[in-house]
């Protein structure tokens, strides 16, 4: 089992992409969003100067480096918010993971045999695949730099963490859930809905 990725929710976009892009040396993988009724996919190299002339929409800014992808989306909020987190498992990890969700009648959603989503009924999402060979890529990067903990506020930290642990079948305590080498912690004092971020490490 293992965390590699979290899909964030800013208003502050371009603000938050150059953060992972300048400060923490991220490489940007693609822009994906619109110009007029055609969607597009961005590759790294056109300035944001460029892309507002021509029309651009963004609709994702995905960002990547070690064993870490994230994924930043326009939104309401200025401090971002999470929508999911991305877990690795093995084949018996991922079926117990669904078999859990269809007993406890949580929403599991699939797109196009590539993404599955199971709903946490606490405000974010977990994105669970199995096996697949770009995630073994992606995990097995040389620089190896890999997410050791996420850290993230809100109004129910125990309850938000607790959802987590028991749907992904991991150890927790007290506020703080574990994922292969990563630790996600919810910290009171944040939003109702999805958590907000506070910080991250990285390893």
């Amino acid at each position: 089992m293992e965390l590699f990725h979290y899909h964030l929710v800013t208003s502050q976009l371009r603000d938050v992409e150059a953060r992972y892009l300048g400060k923490l040396g991220f490489n940007l993988v693609a822009r994906y969003g619109r110009v007029g009724e055609e969607h597009v996919a961005i590759e790294p190299g056109t300035p944001w100067e460029k892309l507002d002339l021509d029309g651009f929409k963004p609709r994702l800014s995905e960002l990547e480096r070690g064993a870490v992808n994230v994924v930043v989306q326009p939104g309401h909020w200025r401090v971002p918010r999470l929508d999911h987190i991305g877990v690795a498992l093995d084949e018996a990890e991922f079926q117990a993971v669904l078999g859990r969700a269809m007993q406890w009648n949580l929403r599991v959603q699939e797109h196009g045999g590539r993404r599955t989503f199971v709903a946490t009924n606490a405000g974010y999402r977990i994105e669970i695949h199995p096996p697949r060979e770009w995630i073994d890529d992606l995990l097995s990067e040389q620089e190896e730099l890999k997410l050791t903990e996420l850290q993230l506020r809100s109004d129910e930290p125990e309850a938000k963490a607790g959802a987590l642990a028991d749907i992904l079948g991991a150890e927790l305590e007290e506020n703080s859930v574990l994922i292969g080498d990563a630790v996600v912690t919810f910290l009171a004092g944040g939003p109702e809905g999805r958590p907000e971020l506070h910080g991250e490490r990285f390893g």
